[in-house]
């Protein structure tokens, strides 16, 4: 006991199972502030679903059927319960399984926000090494230019622009990414590649700046010095030494920006009305449809928590002083 205790004292293993820890606390406290945030909306749940028309006897059986007449607490602990086991309920205005609805919604948003990343990240960490490699010159401050103009146009305003572009001037892709299962994987890479195109161009100018500010900095270091007298090529002492060693803030940003792009989908999906699990939350929302927005909202945080958990870790493991603390 003593030996392990020392283990986890003195190696990355206990700050891995600390952020574990944290993570598991803080999807917990989410699932609270959802499940409280749609317990405290105004109207009764059960006669804004039948209507005004429904007799008494009809609203207190739907109360019934909704545990509605249980304990808030009763009912919390029955929802997260269910939800860990897999089991969300039935959607009230389907009646269909929350969770046949999720899944395909599920795995279309991960299937856009993983080719997003496909394109985002390369480009990103190839973008910020060559910002930095020609550090003040015309392509490093071009590059700011257009990364910094990026970061200040929301995502709609993004989206627009390119179906104005792209959908409506050229007609090269088309202005809403409708996909479904019959179709061929290249006609969906071909819906989907502008609502791809807007998420890759939000996210990759946080990636590209933070590469280069990461590279930049281990060029001060005195072993970047060592490799410059010997004679190597900067793009060699760039790419070999100086980004293998910045390696630990770029993958926490890139992790935290994949968060983004799993969670951040919201309006980019409505723009387009792409059908994902962003879009499912929004119908879900007007049509108040709360079994299916409390489970696409802890779908989200679940999904956050755990990238940002993912981040952390990798951070941890790619820092050689947090991996050998003597």
């Amino acid at each position: 006991m003593v030996i392990m205790f020392s283990f986890l004292k003195n190696s990355a293993t206990a700050l891995v199972i600390q952020r574990v820890g944290f993570g598991l606390i803080t999807l917990l406290v989410i699932s609270m502030l959802i499940f409280i945030g749609v317990e405290a909306l105004p109207g009764d749940l059960a006669e804004a679903i039948l209507g005004q028309s429904a007799t008494p006897e009809a609203i207190e059986a739907f109360r019934t059927e909704l545990k509605l007449d249980l304990p808030s607490y009763q009912r919390y602990l029955s929802w997260l319960g269910g939800f860990v086991q897999g089991d969300f309920g039935n959607s009230l205005a389907t009646g269909r399984p929350i969770a046949d609805m999720l899944s395909w919604r599920l795995g279309n948003t991960l299937l856009l926000a993983s080719v997003a990343a496909v394109i985002a990240v390369p480009l990103a960490v190839i973008l910020g090494i060559a910002a930095a490699l020609y550090r003040d010159s015309l392509l490093d401050r071009s590059l700011s230019m257009v990364t910094l103009t990026a970061i200040s146009f929301p995502e709609f305003f993004v989206a627009y622009i390119l179906i104005g572009l792209f959908a409506v001037k050229w007609a090269i892709f088309p202005a809403i990414a409708n996909i479904n299962q019959e179709m061929s994987y290249s006609q969906i890479l071909q819906a989907i590649f502008l609502p791809a195109l807007t998420l890759t161009l939000v996210v990759v100018a946080h990636m590209m700046r933070q590469t280069r500010a990461a590279i930049i900095n281990i060029l001060s270091s005195p072993f970047i010095e060592m490799a410059n007298l010997k004679g190597l090529k900067r793009l060699r002492v760039v790419a070999m030494h100086a980004f293998p060693n910045a390696l630990s803030p770029v993958i926490n940003v890139i992790a935290l920006n994949l968060a983004y792009l799993v969670v951040g989908v919201v309006i980019v999906e409505v723009v387009f009305v792409y059908p994902g699990l962003g879009q499912l939350l929004v119908d879900s929302v007007s049509k108040r449809d709360l079994p299916v927005v409390q489970a696409s909202g802890l779908i989200f945080a679940a999904t956050y928590i755990l990238l940002n958990l993912l981040a952390d870790i990798l951070s941890i493991l790619s820092n050689p002083r947090l991996r050998n603390p003597k």
